[in-house]
Order: structure tokens, then C-alpha cells, then sequence
């Protein structure tokens, strides 16, 4: 799997697509929905559903990062399925807060 910066994905199993913004530092291989992510030009493959555990959806604008591998992804399109690593899920980052002005 090739996650190179700018390139785009999209869940097999449900509307989930993102854009690469980090490239993994190590061999990553990114899911959706307990499934492999696929190019964003390829078509669904049939009879797949979205994993009972993979199911707490992600949100469109969201910018998903996973530390260990160090892969950054947003999130374009949101849908049903949890984003992983791995089988392991990786979470929005969150907003950086601004300093207060006076």
C-alpha cells in the first residue's frame, strides 16, 4: 500500500474517504470499516460489510493521525466506518488551541 502525500482512498465497505496528509514513516497498511482502504478510482468489490467492531463512523474534515506510524490522513467524505491501522483504530487530532488574547 502505497500512502504517499496527496494520494486518495476510500473505504470497500462504506462512504469513508480520505487524502493522504503524512506519509507513514514505516510499512502501513490503512482500514475502513475492517477492511483495506482501496485507490479512490477502484470500484467497491461486492458482499462486503462494515465489521461490527469498525463501526463508530468518521467524520468529514476530521484530520485522523496514528503516532506509532506517524501516517496522517483527512478525512473528505464521512461515513459508518472507524478508520484503523493495523485492526488498530487512530483517533481525530484535535484542534490546536490558540493563545487567549487580551
Amino acid at each position: 500500500m502505497d500512502l504517499k502525500p496527496g494520494s486518495r482512498w476510500k473505504s470497500a465497505v462504506c462512504d469513508v474517504e480520505v487524502v493522504v496528509v503524512k506519509p507513514p514513516k514505516t510499512e502501513a497498511t490503512l482500514e475502513c470499516g475492517g477492511y483495506q482502504v482501496i485507490p479512490h478510482a477502484e470500484a467497491k468489490p461486492e458482499g462486503k460489510a462494515i465489521a461490527e467492531d469498525f463501526a463508530e463512523g468518521s467524520a468529514a474534515g476530521k484530520r485522523y493521525a496514528d503516532e506509532e506510524t506517524g501516517l496522517e490522513v483527512l478525512c473528505t467524505k464521512a461515513g459508518k466506518g472507524t478508520l484503523t491501522i493495523g485492526g488498530r483504530p487512530i483517533g481525530a487530532k484535535e484542534a490546536k488551541k490558540l493563545p487567549a488574547s487580551d
